[in-house]
C-alpha cells in the first residue's frame, strides 16, 4: 500500500458514469485519491492512474492511452469486456493494466495500487460479468437499464450501426440484438428514431466536462492557524 493515497483521474464519455465511480472508491479515500473527472477530456492534473471507464468508448486496439495520459501516468482500463484479445490488444496500445467490472471496489483499489507500483494487472478467471453489476450509475439506471443494455443505447445514440456496436463493446451481434430488445422494451420505443430521441433526452449523448477536485489533504500542523 502507498504511503500517501495514489492520485486518480476518472475518464469516460458520460458525466454520470464517472461520478458514480468517483463515489464507490470514495470509502478508499485513505488509499486513492480522485483528483480529475473527465468527459471526452484530456487529463490535465498530475495523477498516478488514469482509470479509462470504456462505457461507450473505443476500447482494445482502438484504445489510445497516449492521448489522454501525462508523463508519468499509468493507465488503467476498466471494462465488462475481457475477453483475451480485447485485454492484450488494449496492453499492445499502452495500457498499463486492464480490470474487470466485475470486481468489487476493494479489488479495484488494489488494481489501481497495483498499476502505480510497476505491476501489470489483467482480469482473473472469476472476474465474469456473472458475478453481477457492481458498480456506479450509468445513463438510464433509473429507469431500469441494465449496464450493458445502456451501453447498447448509448452507442445507437451516438450513430453506430448494430455492426459497429459489436465491434465496439465486444459482443456478439446476436447479443446486441438482445440487449436492444430489451432496452426497448423498458423505455417504450419500437423503433431506433424513438430509442435516440428517448435516449438524447435522458442523459445518452456524451458530455464534455472535466472537473477538478480539490485537495483534500489536512493542512500541515505548521499551517495551521
Amino acid at each position: 500500500m502507498s504511503a500517501s493515497p495514489v492520485r486518480i483521474a476518472v475518464v469516460n464519455d458520460y458525466a454520470i458514469v464517472v461520478a458514480g465511480t468517483a463515489r464507490v472508491l470514495e470509502p478508499f479515500s485513505d488509499r486513492v485519491e480522485v483528483v480529475e473527472l473527465d468527459s471526452r477530456k484530456p487529463v490535465v492534473s498530475d495523477v498516478d492512474v488514469v482509470l479509462y471507464d470504456t462505457f461507450g468508448k473505443p476500447q482494445g486496439a482502438s484504445c489510445d492511452p497516449a492521448r489522454l495520459v501525462g508523463a508519468g501516468a499509468r493507465f488503467l482500463v476498466f471494462s465488462w469486456n475481457t475477453d483475451p484479445d480485447q485485454v492484450r490488444a488494449s496492453l499492445e496500445r499502452g495500457a498499463h493494466g486492464y480490470v474487470s467490472k466485475a470486481c468489487s471496489a476493494e479489488e479495484l483499489v488494489e488494481a489501481v495500487e497495483r498499476v502505480h507500483r510497476g505491476e501489470r494487472v489483467t482480469p482473473g478467471d472469476d472476474d465474469a460479468p456473472e458475478r453481477g453489476e457492481l458498480f456506479g450509475r450509468w445513463p438510464g439506471d433509473e429507469h431500469g437499464l441494465s449496464a450493458r443494455e445502456s451501453e447498447v443505447l448509448a452507442l445507437i445514440c451516438q450513430g453506430l450501426s448494430n455492426v459497429e456496436i459489436s465491434q465496439r463493446a465486444y459482443i456478439g451481434i446476436n447479443t446486441v440484438k438482445t440487449y436492444i430488445r430489451s432496452a426497448y422494451r423498458k423505455i417504450g420505443a419500437t423503433t431506433r428514431p424513438q430509442a435516440v430521441i428517448w435516449g438524447l433526452s435522458h442523459g445518452f449523448e456524451p458530455d464534455r466536462v472535466r472537473r477538478v477536485l480539490e485537495d483534500r489533504t489536512p493542512p500541515s500542523a505548521s499551517s495551521a492557524g
